[in-house]
């Protein structure tokens, strides 16, 4: 078996130096969609560096996702990318994301849990500067195949919908380069540009990353329910409930209580696929 569990989780933390900039965080937005009118004083706190606010998402892709491209190469670890899908992703923030940052990077095997037909690796990254923690982020790894080993299935828990309407829905277009663009910020998996490659991980073209839909979720609720303030992001976290494709638009349902918005994203023109599930931001 190419994971070996055991190995993966007993490995050393592999820390890593990362910076950032403002062209970095400008890059990321972008590929979110920010930046629509380009003139709106909204999105310019997204795109416009004397101005510049960021999403707590940015995480998943400083010093280009090196978090998660470390734990798939960690010890114990030899998997197929074409068997890999993300199946879920939290961040908690410890304070908000500079704009400009050097930090040390720290990654590792959190666990790895046995789903019988599938992997599933937590690979855990937590990030610190000189003035102490920045954020701690977990990203859920399905990788198909590669189950039955007779470990720990893992927790399964789903949330239920809210049983009442949305205090708020956003309809978000994805652009057909939309993929195109956000890989440059770190993610090259070819999943996301070679059709080829898409074919052969069973998809008839290819689809958008899950972390791409994470961030544009995250966009909606803090425009549309925290007035823009970024800085009142305190964790937040999503299952990939299914997969997304270029050109088509998220619809994006917005639950608030006190200190919290539950969120649900579905597919328009696939009668709502769903496609993030059990999705919570924590505020202030």
């Amino acid at each position: 078996m190419p994971i070996d569990a055991a190995k993966a989780v007993a490995a050393e933390p592999r820390s890593a130096d990362i910076t950032w900039d403002h062209k970095d965080i400008q890059l990321y937005h972008l590929g979110l969609g920010a930046g629509v009118p380009a003139t709106d004083p909204d999105e310019l706190r997204y795109t416009l560096e004397s101005n510049l606010h960021v999403l707590p998402s940015f995480a998943t892709v400083a010093g280009a996702g090196m978090g998660v491209v470390g734990g798939l190469s960690a010890p114990g670890i030899d998997v197929d990318l074409a068997r890999v899908l993300h199946g879920g992703q939290s961040i908690t923030l410890h304070r908000p994301i500079p704009v400009r940052g050097q930090a040390i990077s720290t990654s590792r095997v959190a666990a790895v849990h046995d789903k019988t037909k599938a992997a599933v690796l937590v690979l855990r990254t937590e990030a610190a500067d000189e003035d102490g923690p920045l954020w701690t982020s977990d990203a859920q790894i399905y990788v198909r195949g590669e189950g039955g080993f007779g470990g720990d299935r893992g927790p399964s828990a789903r949330l239920d919908v809210p049983d009442r309407a949305p205090d708020r829905t956003v309809d978000l277009p994805v652009r057909e380069e939309q993929a195109l663009l956000y890989r440059l910020s770190g993610d090259w998996n070819p999943l996301h540009a070679d059709p080829e490659f898409a074919k052969l991980a069973g998809f008839d073209r290819p689809i958008l990353h899950g972390l791409c839909s994470y961030g544009m979720t995250l966009k909606a609720v803090v425009d549309h329910v925290l007035g823009g303030d970024v800085s009142r992001v305190t964790r937040y976290g999503t299952r990939f409930a299914g997969v997304v494709f270029p050109g088509e638009t998220l619809r994006v349902r917005m639950w608030q209580e006190p200190g919290r918005t539950q969120v649900t994203v579905a597919a328009v023109e696939r009668d709502e696929a769903p496609v993030l599930a059990d999705t919570v931001v924590e505020h202030s």
